[in-house]
């Protein structure tokens, strides 16, 4: 049966947001006039809210607001937003009150000329709290973050965090009772790392779920709360969840990358924490299309058995006032509730390319995503490894890729003969596994210069196909060898037509210091002549 204490429930919440209700409650102290306080939930918000008036001396008085039910005392000021205004500008300065108005925003928003009273109204509000010295504060509860330029010098933005992982397993102890959670020591750690990132309301709903099933919750319904989650990270329309299933065994080539990969297989365990290590902060991989920057991103995750978040960078970008700012901000606080985990940047260059030029059209929404996003990238501390890929690098901002954002920068270049070989092993491997031998591996090889491990792919599908159509009597022919290079022959690689990208990104490895992600000698001393025709010592680049 689920536990529904309510008092548990308010030590638990109370508890887990100490340093919170502490930094409420010295605003307050303050005489801060206007706070936003922005919110998944609103149950921990009020309960929170209760905590900080407690603290008051005389406690403080919570009087809450909304269009649907008005004030919480009276049931006054119904579907208007100036009326529970003009109550709070005649409330007497000397009374502690706490004013919290629930889902203002959409009287705030600048667009709508109707709203202009409302934004007057909130900035004279604030003035005359302050000229008064009064201990009033209007507090604004919202799911998102839509504020006005006029009041943005008015206001103190606070982020309400979803569950820490101390919360989530007082949670769990408090939902279910003893008899009931048949999970402990490492499948208990397990299953609040699962709930990372999920709401108090939808951790209770999974639970909820899991006692209706079969009367308890064990190590099985772990799958449960990561279908949950993925749902819950599918409907933000920012971040994509991955099951990663591949390996680095997976990946043809590209050793010095696995090898950096594995060093750091172990970085984000206590342990490392222990011995004084930072967490790692991410790579960026840059490279042509189909050279595994993808692939890579995948099997990072796995190989450090994390979380992979995925991050269309042009998702952050609406069409509304403010509202890329506010998906910026809900991305980071989703990426660090589930952190430790990797968040996988695709084809970031996409996204910011020329960002800095000033022609991106947009009113600034651009470089102001991009400058709270590199700006968290230096400065966060939450372990959210971050891996981003980039085919036109020449077009990212030099912000992004100085020191101190990315540990390493990769450059995959085509795939060398020996590289090729094992590319093709491994995806043969894969389709005809009982059939590996009979395959001319080095033959193939030597065939396909220029072509990258996404092509390689791509011939044998087509050499297959060309199989399947093709009878000997009367049955279908499996592919072979020379079907393999009869595709290859009919293909034209896009390193063919891309030769002046390949030498652009070589000469920008060289320019950026960045590593080869293969253990290529030619392409090593390629980009060590670069240097020197840069006038750049290769052994200085650090």
């Amino acid at each position: 049966m689920v536990n529904r204490g309510s008092e548990g429930s308010f030590r638990s919440t109370a508890g887990a947001y100490h340093g919170l209700v502490q930094d409420l409650d010295l605003m307050l102290r303050a005489r801060y006039g206007l706070i936003y306080l922005v919110a998944v939930e609103e149950d921990p918000v009020d309960e929170v809210l209760a905590q900080v008036a407690s603290l008051g001396q005389p406690p403080r008085i919570i009087r809450t607001w909304d269009v649907v039910r008005g004030w919480s005392d009276n049931g006054a000021d119904k579907g208007a937003l100036m009326p529970a205004l003009t109550r709070i500008a005649k409330a007497p300065p000397q009374e502690a009150n706490l004013f919290v108005l629930k889902d203002a925003h959409p009287f705030l928003k600048p667009t709508l000329p109707a709203n202009i009273p409302h934004i007057r109204q909130v900035r004279n509000l604030v003035a005359d709290l302050k000229a008064q010295n009064s201990r009033a504060t209007v507090v604004l509860v919202s799911r998102t973050l839509e504020l006005p330029p006029d009041l943005t010098e008015d206001v103190t933005v606070l982020d309400f965090p979803l569950p820490a992982p101390v919360e989530i397993d007082q949670l769990i102890g408090q939902l279910v009772v003893p008899d009931k959670l048949q999970v402990a020591g490492l499948a208990r750690e397990q299953l609040v790392k699962a709930c990372q990132g999920l709401s108090r309301a939808r951790i209770r709903r999974v639970l909820a779920k899991a006692l209706a099933a079969k009367q308890q919750v064990n190590e099985a319904d772990i799958e449960g709360v990561l279908a949950e989650k993925q749902q819950a990270i599918r409907q933000t329309g920012i971040l994509e969840f991955f099951h990663t299933q591949e390996t680095l065994n997976q990946v043809g080539g590209l050793e010095a990358l696995k090898q950096w990969v594995r060093l750091r297989q172990d970085a984000f365990t206590d342990e490392a924490r222990r011995y004084g290590l930072p967490n790692p902060k991410g790579v960026l991989l840059v490279g042509i299309q189909g050279t595994g920057k993808s692939l890579s991103a995948k099997t990072i995750a796995h190989e450090w058995r994390l979380p992979l978040l995925r991050l269309d960078a042009g998702r952050l970008f609406s069409g509304l006032v403010g509202e890329s700012e506010n998906r910026a901000r809900q991305m980071v606080q989703l990426a660090e509730a589930m952190s430790p985990c990797v968040l996988w940047i695709d084809e970031i260059d996409k996204a910011f390319g020329n960002v800095t030029s000033g022609s991106d059209g947009d009113s600034g929404t651009s470089r102001r995503v991009f400058g709270s996003l590199i700006t968290w990238m230096q400065e966060k501390t939450a372990p959210v490894f971050i891996v981003a890929t980039a085919n036109n690098v020449q077009v990212l901002p030099a912000e992004l890729l100085r020191k101190g954002r990315f540990d390493e920068i990769f450059f995959l270049n085509l795939p060398t003969e020996r590289e090729r070989r094992e590319i093709f092993r491994v995806h043969l491997q894969r389709l005809r596994p009982s059939r590996l031998r009979e395959f001319d591996l080095d033959r193939l090889a030597q065939h396909s210069p220029q072509f990258s491990g996404a092509e390689i792919e791509q011939v044998i599908i087509d050499a297959m196909h060309r199989a399947f159509g093709t009878r000997q009597n009367g049955s279908r022919r499996d592919v072979n060898t020379d079907d393999i290079l009869r595709a290859m022959a009919e293909t034209v690689p896009l390193a063919a037509i891309a030769k002046d990208q390949i030498e652009a990104l070589k000469r920008w490895a060289a320019m950026a210091g960045a590593r080869t992600a293969s253990e290529d000698t030619q392409l090593s001393e390629e980009i060590r002549q670069y240097s020197l025709q840069q006038g750049i010592n290769p052994l200085e680049v650090d």
